[in-house]
């Protein structure tokens, strides 16, 4: 029988609920880039800050010893000395029961079939298609491996990681999971572990927040795709509660319909590097991600073409975060508010190196940059946004603007400053010796702006 409940995981004792707040391409020519984590540039974290808190996935004390994600065959003719995990039929009840064993036993590797869809039509375990994860698990996949919640189930996510759980997946593809709570795809609550290698969080849905994944452990996202999945509140991809290390993935055409983070919503600490965000949408705030009051560092990456039905159509920050942009492409964003490219509200640090904020759009100010906080640009350029004010840079009444060595070149505005528009009380500092220009903007290149040329 069907035993569908849907108690609010997050709300367990040691979880924390989902903040609900009131802020909404490709990957070409990234190959080779470095990966930088580290923080500390002008106002930001002193270096190593995210670096400290996200530990790497292997390296975790307490894992099995995993198959090689190189095999290719996970159903035993691996490599020569390649290590083999268990392998499981193409059987949904097989694949029950497998788990079950490993939870028991302290942990397994489990080597599910290639060309199999694992389709569940129960939920067994307190809102879950599967069943909870208590111990180290890794799933390896193989070609055309998915798991998913069959349409005419009854509503359910696929995968919850309780406390103690570890849970790894390889080459496989979670999709189909539903719930009207929290994660539609997977639940990680406080404690847990996930780790995702070559694999997609595809079409799933959250009645609450984190459409593909709610995290409330340490989650690693390894060359992997979250797309089409969709939540109510935050996170239509990826909703991060804790620390988060996200590298050379796409996240792709995820959205919220009331709230914020379209394609990632970020509470704690994240390192993001080479990864594209793109095509996501939020009914209110941070198309692309929503960085919530976080350490967050983003490393040659492309944000492009997000919208937002209010704030901050790429990126959206809030309140109380400090973000390190480098080496970042900002791109045909759109927000229907503030911030075509970035939104960034009160009491936040953020630093912008070597990025290029271009053919963003706002209907109301900042079309590359909408800045109310203490905000730091070096050799970077804006070009072509466009915004009612400050089509390339908005910023505040209290807020501060550093540039160095960037270019404020060819932004249009509809009523006034087509490169910079600085609200009386604003300070903007262009430091003109290193390089910075602000010229060629429509209909003027600055208001209120010292040293600026009309």
């Amino acid at each position: 029988m069907n035993d569908q409940r849907h108690d609010h995981e997050p709300d367990r004792p040691g979880a924390r609920r989902a903040r609900s707040r009131w802020w909404n391409v490709g990957l070409a020519g990234m190959t080779g880039l470095a990966l930088t984590t580290s923080l500390g540039i002008g106002g930001a974290p002193a270096t190593g800050t995210v670096d400290r808190t996200l530990t790497a996935t292997d390296d975790r004390p307490g894992k099995p010893d995993h198959a090689s994600t190189d095999n290719k065959d996970h159903e035993g003719k691996g490599k020569k000395g390649t290590r083999k995990g268990t392998p499981v039929p193409c059987s949904a009840d097989a694949l029950i029961a497998a788990i079950t064993l490993g939870n028991a036993r302290g942990g397994a590797v489990l080597d599910l079939a290639s060309k199999c869809t694992y389709l569940l039509t129960a939920d067994i375990d307190d809102g879950a298609g599967l069943p909870e994860i208590t111990a180290p698990i890794t799933l390896n996949g193989g070609t055309h491996t998915s798991i998913t919640r069959a349409a005419a189930a009854p509503l359910f996510r696929i995968l919850t990681v309780e406390a103690g759980g570890d849970l790894t997946l390889n080459h496989l593809t979670i999709t189909g999971g539903q719930t009207t709570d929290n994660g539609g795809g997977i639940l990680v609550n406080t404690g847990g572990t996930l780790a995702t290698k070559h694999s997609t969080i595809i079409r799933n849905i959250a009645g609450g927040s984190g459409g593909g994944i709610l995290s409330f452990g340490n989650t690693s996202i390894d060359s992997s795709t979250i797309s089409y999945n969709s939540a109510i509140i935050d996170g239509g991809g990826i909703n991060s509660q804790r620390q988060i290390y996200l590298t050379n993935s796409f996240i792709v055409n995820n959205q919220t319909s009331i709230n914020s983070g379209g394609g990632a919503a970020i509470v704690g600490s994240a390192a993001i590097a080479k990864t594209a965000i793109t095509g996501n949408g939020a009914g209110n705030a941070g198309g692309g991600l929503v960085i919530f009051a976080a350490a967050a560092a983003i490393t040659d990456s492309k944000i492009v073409d997000n919208a937002s039905a209010n704030n901050g159509g790429g990126i959206s920050v809030p309140d109380g975060a400090q973000l390190t942009l480098r080496r970042v492409a900002v791109a045909d964003n759109r927000a229907g508010g503030t911030g075509g490219g970035l939104f960034v509200n009160l009491n936040n640090q953020v630093v912008v190196e070597d990025a290029r904020f271009e053919r963003n759009t706002a209907t109301g100010d900042g079309g590359g940059i909408s800045n109310l906080s203490d905000t730091v640009v070096r050799q970077s350029k804006l070009s072509d946004n466009q915004a009612d004010e400050g089509a390339g840079v908005f910023n505040g009444a209290t807020a501060t603007l550093t540039l160095y060595s960037t270019k404020v070149v060819k932004n249009t505005a509809v009523t006034d400053g087509g490169g910079i528009f600085n609200e009386a009380g604003g300070t903007v500092e262009l430091n003109t010796a290193t390089g910075t220009t602000v010229a060629k903007n429509r209909p003027n290149n600055c208001v209120n702006v010292t040293g600026c040329p009309d």
